[in-house]
C-alpha cells in the first residue's frame, strides 16, 4: 500500500512539474523576462532562476530549504538573491506583459454580454518582526484596526466573474516620513526602475491609480467597469477614474464627504435619513443620484446589511445602470479578497523569505503573483471543457488519432489482464500505473492544444 502511495505521489510531482514547466514554456516567460531587461550578467540563466523560485510553495520547501540550503541546484544562494535585488530589472513590465496574454487566452472563453471589470484595492504585507528593512514604515491595517511595521501592496486587478489576474502593484511606505523606520538604502541612478518604484512607495497611494490604470488599458486589456472599496470613495478620485471606466465603489459616511440632493450638501448617513425608503423587507431600500463636490453626477444605491440593522451604500459614476446591475457588478469585488487571501496564505507573499532590500521585495511579490496567475490560469483550463478547442472536433473526424486512442485503450487492457493473472503485483499498483499512463496523455494532449492557442495569442499581440 505504501509502494502505491508513493509511486502516486511521485506521478502527481512529475504532472505538477509538467504543467509548470508547460507554462514556462508556452506563454514564452524566459522572453518576456528578457523583454523587461531581466536579461543575464553572470551565472545562471534568469528562467532557471526564476523557475527554481516560482516552484518553491508548490514543492513545500520555502526560500532556506529551497536555494539556500540546497546542493542540488546549479546555481548558489547569490545568485537568486542577485536575481531578485537588481534594481535594473522592470519587474512591473514583466507581470503585465505576461498576465496580457492570459487575459486574452481567458477573454476568448468568456461571453461578449459578460462584463470584465478592473479592481483595485490594498492589503496590508506585514514585517512585523523587521527593523531594517528598507522603507519599512507604520501603517494601519483596517481589519485588525491596529497599527504594524510593514507595508500597503496597492494592487490592481483584472476579473470576469470567474477568474481573477493581478495586473500591477505599488508597494506603499508611509507618505508622512515621521511615521518611515527605515529610509532609501541604495544610491541609485534615478532614471531606473528601483528608484522609480521607490518614489512611488512614499507617495500617497492614491496619487498613482490613474497611471495604473491608463497602463492597462493601453496594452488592450478590455474592461467594463472599474470597482474599489470605500476607502478609495472621494470624489476627486472618482471624477479623476471616472473619465476612463465607470466606476462602482462602496460608499462610507465620512464627515467631510457631502453630496447635495434638492439644493442641500448633506453627508451619506443625513442623505440616507431624508430618502423614502422601500417598504417590506427589501434588499435594496433606496437610491438616489446626486451631486459631488467635483460637479459629477452619481448614483447612490443604499442596501441592507445581511447581519446588522445598518446600511450599506453603494456609487456609480455611471447613473443609468438599474439597482440591481450596481448591486450585482459590484459583487465581483470579493474576487481581490480571495487572490490576497491564496497569496499570503498558500503562496507565501510574507513568510518565504524575509529580504531586506526593496527591490528584492518586489521581485519576489512579482513571482508570487506570478504563481495566482499559473493557478488561475489552470483552474480555468480544468473546469472550462471549451479549453480544450478543438480537441474534441479532431478526437471525431480524425479517423488516426481516434484509432490511436482505441489502440492505447486495448494495449493497456491487454497488459492489466496479463498481470493480474501473473500475480505479480497488486491489483491498486497495476491501476495506479494504468491511471498514471492515461492521464499523461490526456496532459499530453490538452498541453499541446493550450500551446497552439496561446502561440496564436502571443503572435496576435
Amino acid at each position: 500500500m505504501n509502494h502505491t502511495q508513493n509511486y502516486q505521489e511521485q506521478q502527481e510531482a512529475k504532472r505538477l512539474q509538467n504543467r509548470i514547466s508547460s507554462f514556462l514554456e508556452d506563454f514564452k516567460v524566459g522572453t518576456l523576462l528578457s523583454g523587461s531587461g531581466i536579461r543575464k550578467l553572470r551565472g545562471a540563466k534568469p528562467l532557471a532562476v526564476f523557475a527554481t523560485i516560482f516552484s518553491l510553495p508548490f514543492c513545500g520547501v520555502n526560500f532556506s530549504r529551497g536555494i539556500v540550503n540546497n546542493a542540488e541546484l546549479q546555481f548558489r544562494k547569490d545568485a537568486a538573491y542577485e536575481f531578485l535585488k537588481n534594481p535594473q530589472y522592470n519587474w512591473r513590465k514583466f507581470l503585465l506583459s505576461l498576465v496580457t496574454v492570459v487575459v486574452r487566452f481567458m477573454d476568448v472563453l468568456t461571453n461578449e454580454q459578460r462584463e470584465k471589470v478592473l479592481i483595485i484595492d490594498d492589503s496590508t504585507y506585514d514585517r512585523s518582526r523587521s527593523k531594517v528593512v528598507e522603507l519599512l514604515a507604520w501603517v494601519h491595517d483596517h481589519n485588525a484596526n491596529r497599527s504594524l511595521k510593514g507595508f500597503k501592496l496597492m494592487t490592481l486587478g483584472w476579473s470576469d466573474g470567474v477568474s481573477f489576474l493581478p495586473l500591477d502593484f505599488i508597494l506603499c511606505s508611509a507618505s508622512k516620513a515621521s511615521k518611515r523606520l527605515q529610509g532609501i538604502r541604495k544610491e541609485l541612478d534615478k532614471r531606473c526602475c528601483g528608484y522609480k518604484r521607490r518614489m512611488e512607495a512614499m507617495d500617497k497611494s492614491t496619487e498613482h491609480l490613474e497611471s495604473m490604470v491608463k497602463r492597462v488599458l493601453s496594452r488592450g486589456i478590455r474592461a467594463d467597469y472599474l470597482l474599489m472599496d470605500s476607502w478609495f470613495a472621494f470624489p476627486s478620485l472618482l471624477a479623476t477614474l471616472g473619465e476612463h471606466l465607470p466606476v462602482i465603489c462602496m460608499g462610507k459616511d465620512m464627515p467631510k464627504v457631502f453630496y447635495r440632493h434638492q439644493g442641500q450638501w448633506l453627508r451619506l448617513g443625513r442623505l440616507f435619513a431624508k430618502l423614502k425608503k422601500r417598504r417590506g423587507k427589501a434588499r435594496i431600500l433606496a437610491s438616489v443620484v446626486v451631486d459631488t463636490k467635483k460637479e459629477q453626477k452619481i448614483k447612490i444605491v443604499f442596501v441592507r446589511h445581511r447581519h446588522q440593522r445598518k446600511w450599506l451604500a453603494i456609487l456609480s459614476t455611471q447613473i443609468d445602470l438599474a439597482d440591481e446591475e450596481i448591486v450585482r457588478i459590484y459583487g465581483k469585488r470579493w474576487d481581490i479578497e480571495v487572490f490576497f487571501k491564496m497569496l499570503k496564505h498558500y503562496l507565501n507573499l510574507e513568510r518565504e523569505t524575509q529580504l531586506r532590500d526593496f527591490d528584492g521585495i518586489i521581485g519576489h511579490i512579482t513571482i508570487a503573483m506570478s504563481r495566482y496567475v499559473f493557478l488561475a490560469f489552470e483552474q480555468r483550463c480544468h473546469d472550462d471543457p471549451r479549453t480544450l478547442g478543438t480537441l474534441f472536433y479532431a478526437c471525431s473526424e480524425e479517423q488516426l488519432d481516434l484509432s490511436f486512442a482505441e489502440a492505447m485503450e486495448r494495449l493497456l487492457s491487454l497488459a492489466l489482464d496479463k498481470v493480474r493473472s501473473a500475480d505479480i503485483i497488486a491489483e491498486n499498483a497495476v491501476v495506479a500505473i494504468v491511471d498514471a499512463v492515461m492521464g499523461f496523455a490526456i496532459d499530453m494532449l490538452q498541453s499541446g492544444t493550450r500551446s497552439s492557442r496561446i502561440a496564436n495569442l502571443i503572435t496576435v499581440s
